[in-house]
């Protein structure tokens, strides 16, 4: 390229052709062979000449895309000015259009939107040029958006709402577009391209299923092959349906993730554990009997008896009641002693008040920096405590509400509920949130335990007796005096005593190498006898259970590949089933045993059942539309499954009062006389949205990592019988 006088000219550097004009398209042609505006270079190397094709097919298939846009867009029913003033103009709906199937076209800005139509630029000035007036005027045209952040914002509006409406129409809750699947089911939308057909009813409901479940039977055959590596647990999931039927779920934990097998409609057979019993064995040996570690069920009675001789039919594995729900209820056993029950009564008085008036549930959620004062467990009666630790942790940021002028003229302030919490929250006797922190500091760990059983990401086994040891510990420390701590001691106890006594969370704690190495002295009688249960009942060959016993010397002594300084730091950074499986080569028998007990999950919990049409599955009389209503509830539970893996933690925060949250928080936030009519305004449509801020929520701490290290207390692990207590502190004076 050179100038020549006031013209910018083009050269050939193969052949020296000289291009006086026709810009850089014509020297393409020339470069690329192709006849018509230029003639064809001779010199030009074969690697340049391809080159050149390309970009030239390029400029075609964009040119061709853009005059197809131009059909399409021309074929657009033009909205009413209502709508058009309202949408700060159709433009805005060309651009979503044209951005939702990734074509490559002119920016909006090269669009104009009139009352009878779409019009391309182009054409325009065609118009423009022949009359010698703009028609701009005349044809109504609102105005062209050019810049580039309004008209995003106006693109996202326009496809917002058109996913709204399909979730109104179809009856989703607002949560489904939390689903991992729904930004690439938007991806693949826009990926098709113009004229893409939307799958029918008829497609859904054959070969798009059929398909799913060939993709969800290869996953579990993923899983199938790891469990003979690591063992797995059969989780027995219980609930009772709108129509009151008794539905049991079965599932198999491991490492690898959560799978669904099937769902039965237990209500014949639910008061039997003969029928029970047989239903579990037949699922064992679906899984493959030298697969399973154990089976957790909910733990009535019938279950209990049904349970015990499962294990005394099957040798190798164990039975234990879910870990979750004896948590559950010993929080509602806390809960039900007369002093927390009455600050819980209290502090909802608080919620129930500020989640009915949108006017104070703003003014709360702009004190408290977008957080939300209620704060949805794990479970339902874990939900109170979580609340109140949220209570506790926003304490300064409400008392300043309370105390600040926008609160004094809020008509809300006045009325009988508002008298009320601004009385709590400033807590004029100090009593209110003094109990609140001492309820706080008694439960947090047993919410802790509760947390690590839920958890995808970490086996709880390795770190459920631990646990529980803190919680205890805990509580000890807090109360001091042992007439005190007795009370939930107790209560802890009642609802543990199968598990104090399950072999499987004992041996948990002893192969645990970062609490193992924690402890000086002997490791206490208990947890060693769970351990050798555990060699007895898992592995059936004698010779290799005393090839065990020899490498738990090793152990003990942190011999071999375990006293390397990487084995060492390691403790506290691998996972304890990964710790086993990288430096217990030394060790091979006690390190297969190992892997299998700490790859094991202590219960069922957090499995998101709603919209699932378990009870129609089982309930419809024709058999091959009930075959595939199974099926679609097959691949619908595995599908929620494989998304709690990876369940991004920092997805939006969940609003209490939203369609997910109610069954856990409806203490909470509803009540009989809470909802005031007498002023205008108090609407859902003027809410803020929650956006929390976690810096006024403390650190959140890894659960297993807040466990410490050293378990030297003798009476929790007698479990507070006194004629035990003496010869353990004994024990521990001589070490």
């Amino acid at each position: 390229m050179f100038k020549s006088g006031d013209r910018i000219q083009l050269k050939c550097i193969y052949c020296s052709k000289l291009f006086r004009g026709g810009g850089i398209h014509r020297i393409k042609e020339h470069l690329a062979g192709q006849k018509g505006n230029a003639s064809t270079c001779l010199r030009v190397p074969p690697d340049v000449r391809g080159l050149m094709q390309q970009s030239l097919d390029g400029v075609v298939v964009k040119k061709r895309n853009r005059q197809k846009l131009d059909e399409e867009i021309t074929n657009i029913t033009p909205p009413q000015d209502g709508d058009v003033d309202s949408l700060g103009g159709t433009q805005s709906d060309v651009n979503n259009a044209v951005q939702l199937v990734g074509v490559s076209v002119e920016p909006i800005s090269r669009l104009l939107v009139n009352r009878e139509g779409v019009t391309s630029v182009r054409s325009m000035d065609r118009r423009k040029r022949g009359r010698g007036k703009s028609s701009w005027s005349s044809h109504g045209v609102h105005g062209v958006c050019n810049g580039g952040a309004l008209v995003s914002r106006k693109v996202n509006s326009y496809v917002h709402e058109a996913i709204g409406r399909f979730l109104f129409d179809i009856g989703a809750p607002p949560e489904a577009v939390n689903s991992a699947y729904f930004q690439p089911m938007i991806d693949a939308i826009a990926s098709g391209g113009p004229g893409m057909e939307p799958p029918t009813c008829h497609d859904l409901r054959s070969w798009i299923l059929k398909n799913s479940v060939e993709e969800a039977r290869n996953n579990i055959d993923k899983h199938r092959a790891t469990w003979g590596r690591t063992g797995c647990s059969i989780l027995v999931d219980q609930w009772n349906t709108e129509l009151d039927n008794v539905m049991l779920s079965f599932l198999v934990y491991s490492p690898e993730g959560t799978v669904f097998l099937e769902s039965v409609d237990a209500s014949a057979i639910i008061n039997s554990s003969d029928a029970l019993y047989d239903l579990l064995r037949r699922v064992v040996e679906d899984v493959g009997v030298g697969d399973v570690v154990q089976v957790i069920t909910s733990g009535e009675e019938q279950f209990v008896v049904a349970g015990r001789r499962l294990a005394d039919t099957f040798s190798n594995l164990f039975w234990i009641p879910c870990a979750a729900r004896c948590l559950d209820l010993i929080l509602e056993d806390f809960g039900s002693l007369d002093w927390i029950h009455a600050v819980i009564e209290q502090a909802r008085s608080i919620t129930k008040f500020v989640y009915n008036h949108n006017v104070v549930l703003n003014m709360v959620r702009r004190s408290t920096f977008g957080n939300d004062i209620v704060e949805p467990g794990v479970t339902r009666f874990g939900t109170s405590f979580t609340t109140l630790k949220r209570l506790v942790d926003l304490k300064h940021c409400l008392q300043v509400m309370v105390t600040s002028q926008e609160w004094m003229d809020c008509p809300y302030s006045k009325e009988p509920g508002g008298l009320e919490i601004s009385d709590l929250i400033s807590d004029r006797d100090q009593s209110f949130w003094s109990s609140c922190t001492l309820i706080v500091r008694l439960t947090s760990p047993l919410l802790r335990v509760l947390r690590m059983v839920g958890c995808e990401k970490r086996p709880a086994m390795g770190f459920i007796y631990a646990g529980m040891y803190r919680a205890k510990e805990a509580i000890k420390k807090e109360l001091v005096k042992r007439e005190e701590y007795m009370v939930y001691w107790n209560i802890i106890d009642q609802r543990w005593e199968q598990h104090w006594n399950f072999p499987l969370h004992a041996a948990g704690f002893y192969l645990n190498p970062k609490i193992f190495y924690s402890i000086e002295g002997d490791i206490h009688n208990s947890i060693q006898s769970g351990m050798y249960d555990c060699i007895e009942r898992m592995v059936p060959d004698t010779k290799v259970q005393d090839k065990i016993m020899k490498e738990i010397i090793s152990y003990k002594n942190a011999a071999g590949d375990f006293r390397r300084k990487m084995a060492i730091r390691a403790r506290d950074t691998l996972l304890p089933a990964e710790w086993w499986s990288t430096y217990g080569g030394g060790c091979p028998n006690l390190a297969r045993l190992a892997i299998r007990i700490l790859s094991q999950t202590c219960g069922s919990i957090g499995y998101r059942q709603s919209q699932i049409p378990f009870e129609k599955a089982h309930g419809i009389r024709n058999c091959l539309e009930r075959q595939r209503l199974r099926d679609l509830v097959f691949v619908q539970y595995n599908l929620r499954l494989r998304q709690m893996v990876d369940k991004n933690n920092g997805e939006d925060c969940m609003d209490p009062i939203s369609f997910d949250s109610i069954s856990l928080v409806e203490d909470w936030v509803t009540g009989k006389d809470v909802c005031s009519e007498d002023f205008e305004g108090s609407s859902w449509m003027s809410l803020d949205s929650p956006s929390a801020s976690t810096m006024l929520l403390g650190p959140s701490n890894d659960d297993a990592e807040d466990l410490g290290s050293g378990f030297y207390d003798g009476e929790i692990f007698s479990r507070g019988k006194d004629g035990e207590i003496e010869i353990l502190e004994d024990n521990v004076e001589n070490h």
